[in-house]
């Protein structure tokens, strides 16, 4: 069956990176937009550069920080009735920022545990009460490549909290399947692997593509709708099955 057009589009954490990228490229694609992020200014000046460029389309834009459990239940609604509905959420806002466990440091890790998991968590859960009274959405949880294995350093946290942003999804998208009434809800995991942002300073190796690219191959994959999608495919689909099944000490070198 075709899927349909998603025309109006929730993006969180569309202040820089991945949000940013892929609210240029759904507004390139005639898409209407509903942005929000913690840096209220930089989505002001994304807002008129889109609008300038593309002036057939509706942009809406909030403040939001998702840790904020009670401002996410407030804030996307909201935003949602200014746009005039919702058909994709894109809960794509996190951090990745986290320090080596046990080093007497803990506060960084509890951020990105708290933001990525608790704040992805409120957002899923403001998007799929909307796509339940309208019978039908798309929403796309983004993880990571680094929530298949535990990964050390830094990233422990992270890695942990994308790995239960997948089980997140999963839970979500099983629930939906039970009833038939919300079996139009569709659910989509993206595992993103090594893109250039600032998420990934410091982390860039051999596999890592610039912005641009990383952008083009996501919003691919979101336009495709799967149930599951790793980008850019190559080579991030085998290296990720190799990782679920390499010794921990070799799976920890590739995610250094």
């Amino acid at each position: 069956m075709p899927r349909p057009l998603r025309q109006r589009i929730f993006i969180t954490g569309a202040s820089a990176g991945l949000g940013e990228g892929m609210a240029r490229r759904f507004a390139a694609m005639g898409r209407d937009l509903a942005l929000v992020a913690r840096r209220a200014d930089r989505l002001e000046g994304l807002k008129k550069e889109l609008l300038a460029e593309h002036p057939g389309i509706r942009v809406e834009t909030a403040e939001l920080d998702i840790d904020d459990v009670e401002a996410v239940a407030t804030v996307v609604p909201e935003l949602a009735g200014r746009l005039g509905g919702v058909d994709r959420f894109v809960a794509n806002a996190g951090i990745g920022k986290g320090t080596p466990v046990g080093t007497g440091r803990p506060g960084p890790n509890r951020r990105v545990l708290h933001t990525n998991v608790i704040g992805t968590h409120a957002s899923c859960e403001a998007a799929v009460e909307l796509f339940r009274a309208q019978g039908s959405g798309h929403l796309v949880v983004i993880s990571s490549v680094a929530g298949v294995r535990g990964m050390g350093g830094t990233r422990t946290a992270y890695a942990t909290s994308k790995a239960a942003d997948a089980i997140l999804a999963e839970g979500i998208r099983a629930e939906l399947l039970r009833d038939r009434a919300t079996r139009r809800i569709r659910v989509s995991t993206v595992h993103p692997g090594f893109i250039a942002t600032d998420i990934n300073v410091g982390r860039r190796g051999a596999f890592t593509v610039d912005l641009d690219t990383g952008v083009d191959a996501l919003v691919s994959a979101i336009e495709r709708e799967p149930v599951r999608a790793y980008v850019p495919e190559w080579p991030w689909r085998p290296i990720a099955a190799l990782f679920r099944v390499m010794p921990l000490r070799v799976s920890a070198k590739v995610g250094a």
